[in-house]
């Protein structure tokens, strides 16, 4: 423990013990279970698992996933084996398929809880744990049917016991560090590997310890665990489909990401310092307040270990060419430790307040914002998503947006209640309107109208394909595999997108293309047998 947190007065009953359970209990819910099955899966990412998972789950194949009927190699098999054991109890559904991530989330807060809890005190756990679930980020992916909650589950589990070996060197903890690597591994490959190999490497290093980390890391009982975990699968794979997925995933989906774009996902160099405090939100401006004190944290043994933890990840995606945000959720549980442990720290109103205030006037400020981006999208879905957002973002939004910004400004200006506890009130009031009342909206834009189409066709019962789109969340409501054709037969349904229409048209010019159905960004259409040619969209 600091000197300073020997100093600190007991704080808020609310924060410690029994308390603090019912107050983590309801952020638990807000932050990962509320409105968890009420909007449609979206695409690509949750459209792509879960269809794999769907796929996984009727052929019976619980080695190999595939999507549409093609093995898809991007990820190992955890997570799928996590959703098809929750539609199997539940159904194909919303909630279902994303219930793994929600529980997943729930047991790292927990993790990041008790480790906190151990070795400062219930106070600052329960701030880390509320710090974390009312986080912008990592409430979307402990929302969403992916793999991020699962594997950044296993990759807090694998730092907190490498530190407590550290304290203190048993076989058991040691043991349980390579448990976590082998299932980290089984859900997202060698990512869950690399950065505590690293972290740990550097954070022995500067601590003098580098024969400790030698004899953890060529520990053959623990290799021996991570074998017996991630192994089997591995083989199972190999044996059943030769060597595409190691080819695939190791080489392409691992290195290739890292040294080329992979599906359009570019960031410029200091991409991530743009991203990082829209990840953090609303807590930005509580890690920009750590930032003097690096030099201090770095004395602190603890504080070092999550100081490199969080840099490593940072400096590590800032050279991969590609970037994403959710890859810096793989550094940011330390950072929710290091707010927490330091929160007497955050005493400016402003810089506190200003990022969840920018945020909050910008959500308002959307419905005006969309007449200027529609003039200037040139594709025709695109301009489709945009008449439609203008007509969601209706009155009530406007409303909800405008009650959030005035709530979070009169949290700036509350005396006599520190800075800290006003922001994670404010993280309570960001959760409400992004999760009430914008992402309701967006995924009514974007994907209502994919699922939508997915039931008309199964309504329908013909055969179906999909026409130069890539959406395939479109397969998971269909309940049966779409594949992709370059030119469909007459009397094919044909999913696609809107701007895709006059594209399909010409694969037949000979014949009549009709619209079965269009909304939004996408559309049914068909080759009518017969008739004259052209095109009918009625």
């Amino acid at each position: 423990m600091s000197p300073a947190e020997a100093r600190r007065p007991s704080g808020d009953a609310l924060l410690r013990p029994p308390a603090a359970f019912a107050l983590l209990a309801l952020a638990v819910w807000l932050g990962f279970f509320w409105q968890l099955g009420a909007v449609p899966l979206y695409d690509l990412d949750e459209g792509a698992f879960t269809e794999a998972t769907r796929e996984m789950l009727a052929s019976g194949n619980f080695i190999t996933p595939h999507r549409d009927g093609e093995p898809r190699y991007d990820k190992p098999v955890l997570i799928y084996w996590l959703q098809a054991a929750s539609v199997s109890a539940l159904g194909l559904n919303e909630f279902a398929l994303r219930l793994p991530s929600a529980i997943a989330a729930t047991l790292w807060l927990a993790a990041l809880w008790g480790f906190t809890r151990s070795r400062v005190d219930a106070t600052t756990a329960t701030v880390a744990a509320l710090i974390m679930a009312f986080g912008l980020q990592v409430a979307i992916i402990g929302k969403a049917a992916v793999a991020d909650a699962v594997l950044n589950l296993f990759i807090a589990l694998a730092f907190f016991d490498i530190y407590r070996w550290l304290e203190k060197p048993r076989q058991g903890v040691l043991l349980r560090v390579y448990l976590w690597l082998g299932l980290g591994f089984l859900t997202k490959g060698p990512v869950a590997v690399f950065f505590p190999l690293l972290v740990s490497f550097a954070y022995c290093l500067s601590l003098a310890r580098f024969r400790d980390w030698l004899r953890a890391v060529f520990a053959p009982l623990g290799w021996l665990v991570f074998i017996a975990v991630a192994g089997p699968w591995y083989l199972a794979i190999y044996l059943d489909d030769g060597p595409g997925f190691f080819q695939s995933f190791f080489l392409e989906h691992n290195v290739g990401r890292y040294g080329g774009v992979k599906h359009g996902h570019a960031g410029f160099p200091g991409y991530y310092f743009v991203m990082l405090p829209v990840v953090l939100l609303p807590f930005t401006g509580w890690l920009l307040r750590l930032l003097p004190m690096a030099r201090a944290l770095w004395a602190d043994p603890l504080d070092r270990f999550l100081l490199l933890w969080f840099s490593f990840v940072f400096v590590t995606f800032s050279f991969s060419d590609t970037k994403l945000p959710h890859y810096m959720v793989y550094g940011i549980t330390p950072l929710f430790l290091l707010m927490a442990r330091h929160r007497d720290a955050l005493r400016s109103r402003w810089l506190a307040f200003g990022p969840p205030l920018a945020f909050m006037a910008l959500l308002a400020a959307l419905p005006l914002m969309l007449p200027l981006l529609a003039g200037q999208a040139d594709r025709a879905h695109e301009q489709a998503m945009f008449a439609e957002g203008a007509r969601v973002l209706d009155w009530a939004y406007v409303l909800t947006t405008l009650a959030g910004l005035g709530t979070l400004l009169v949290l700036a200006f509350v005396p006599r209640i520190p800075v800290w506890q006003r922001l994670l009130l404010a993280g309570v009031v960001q959760t409400l309107v992004v999760f009430g009342a914008l992402v309701p909206r967006v995924f009514t834009v974007m994907q209502a109208p994919v699922k939508q189409a997915a039931l008309i066709a199964r309504e329908l019962d013909q055969p179906t394909v999909v026409f130069r789109t890539s959406m395939p969340s479109f397969s998971v409501y269909r309940d049966a595999v779409t594949p992709q054709v370059d030119r469909p037969e007459p009397g094919e349904l044909v999913f696609l997108r809107v701007d895709k229409l006059d594209n399909l048209a010409a694969t037949r010019p000979e014949e009549r293309l009709v619209t079965v159905y269009r909304r939004g960004p996408v559309a049914l259409a068909t080759f009518a047998r017969g008739g004259a040619a052209g095109r009918d969209d009625g």
